[in-house]
C-alpha cells in the first residue's frame, strides 16, 4: 500500500527505514522523501512508526535523570519536626 504518493514510497520501504533506525517523520524523510513534497503522508508516516518499536522522545526523557539532581549527588536533608 502506498504511504506517499507524491514520490511512490509504500508502507513497506518507511517500516524498513524504520527498522534501520529512522524514528521520526524527518528521518524517514531523509531516508526516502516521504513527507516532503505535499505533506499528505506525514500522519500516516506517524502513525506507522507509533506502532514501531522506537521509543518515544518523551519516554527516553523520563528514564534519564535530570541534569541538576545528579549534579547534586547524595544530599541529606533535614528530618521534619
Amino acid at each position: 500500500m502506498y504511504v506517499c504518493s507524491c514520490f511512490g514510497i509504500t508502507e513497506a520501504q518507511v517500516k524498513k527505514h524504520a527498522d534501520a533506525g529512522a524514528c521520526t517523520p524527518r528521518q524517514i524523510a531523509s531516508a526516502c522523501k516521504a513527507g516532503t513534497d505535499c505533506g499528505g503522508c506525514v500522519r500516516r508516516i506517524q502513525a506507522l512508526l507509533g506502532r514501531g518499536d522506537c521509543p518515544r522522545r518523551e519516554l527516553l526523557d523520563q528514564r534519564q535523570e535530570p541534569a541538576a539532581v545528579s549534579a547534586l549527588g547524595d544530599v541529606h536533608l533535614p528530618k521534619a519536626a
